[in-house]
């Protein structure tokens, strides 16, 4: 599904996103780490009927021009965003990093969404844990994998461009993580990550990004790990993929959903990606908390 690009206004410029259309309550898509607002077409194109969707390109993705100088603007700016769109209670959409990204910004207090789906994207990990494992991504090692599996900061000329996007493309069906994505959908996501600069396109986000995203201070109130889940008091729908990233800790997601009785465990047979490889099914979740929660 074709959207049409707009600019949402945040304190220190604007974000990019892409508005769907339709009529009914505001849903807003934010996506994971390394993708962008392009995720989302197929997920959108199965709610345009009852809803207005839009997703949005966060801080250091796609074609956002604005990067993170500091670890809690990127889900901060959600706020500004709901607003700019003139939404009230809003349904809160977020993949991977974006699932924590609409945890955060409601357990702030910067949203009062109508309700939270956060797909295959938790934080459950005790805050000294949490501390450790955010520590992690600041190594050598650890900037020398992002740079290798996904090309984060990678510089292209424009013929190296269209060779990547052809590379990915043609790949997807073994990639672990696009496995079942249309090859339109991987050729419009990965071409939205890539952001001209000068002669040349610069991969989306930057190592830089990542390491800005990662030091959050571990004495925060809102900080990545499952104390997070006490500050929130809104209608939440965590959705768990069974080849996912937290398909091992479904015991411990299930005692989140069991702390208030507005929340639910939907489980889908998917990998990580799930709004590009099980649109249609995710749409569908979507679809039943906006019936059971909208007004």
């Amino acid at each position: 599904m074709i959207g049409t690009d707009i600019e949402l206004p945040v304190q220190d410029g604007a974000l990019a996103g892409v508005d769907f259309g339709g009529p009914g309550p505001g849903v807003l898509l934010v996506h994971g780490s390394g993708h962008n607002a392009a995720a989302w077409a197929e997920v959108a194109a199965g709610l345009v009927a009852h809803c207005h969707p839009v997703a949005v390109d966060l801080r250091g993705h796609g074609q956002t021009t604005l990067d993170s100088t500091g670890p809690e603007q990127y889900w901060r700016d959600l706020g500004e965003v709901v607003a700019s769109l003139g939404w009230v209670r809003p349904v809160l959409v977020g993949h991977s990093t974006g699932g924590y990204a609409v945890t955060a910004v409601t357990a702030a207090g910067l949203v009062d969404p109508a309700a939270l789906c956060v797909v295959d994207g938790v934080v459950l990990d005790d805050r000294t844990t949490a501390v450790a494992a955010h520590a992690r991504w600041s190594s050598p090692q650890a900037t020398e994998q992002l740079r290798t599996m996904f090309r984060y900061g990678w510089v292209a000329d424009d013929e190296q461009l269209r060779a990547y996007i052809q590379e990915c493309v043609r790949d997807a069906g073994s990639d672990r993580l696009n496995a079942g994505a249309s090859p339109e959908l991987v050729c419009d996501v990965t071409r939205r990550s890539f952001l001209r600069r000068g002669d040349g396109w610069v991969r989306r986000p930057t190592i830089a990004e990542i390491a800005a995203v990662s030091s959050a201070d571990p004495t925060a109130r809102i900080y990545p790990s499952g104390d997070l889940y006490q500050h929130v008091t809104r209608p939440l729908t965590i959705v768990l993929a069974s080849d996912g990233f937290y398909a091992q800790r479904r015991t411990e997601l299930q005692a989140v959903v069991d702390a208030r009785p507005d929340r639910a465990l939907v489980d889908i047979a998917s990998n990580h990606n799930v709004p590009m490889t099980h649109p249609g099914d995710l749409a569908d979740i979507i679809l039943d908390l906006l019936r059971d929660h909208s007004r």
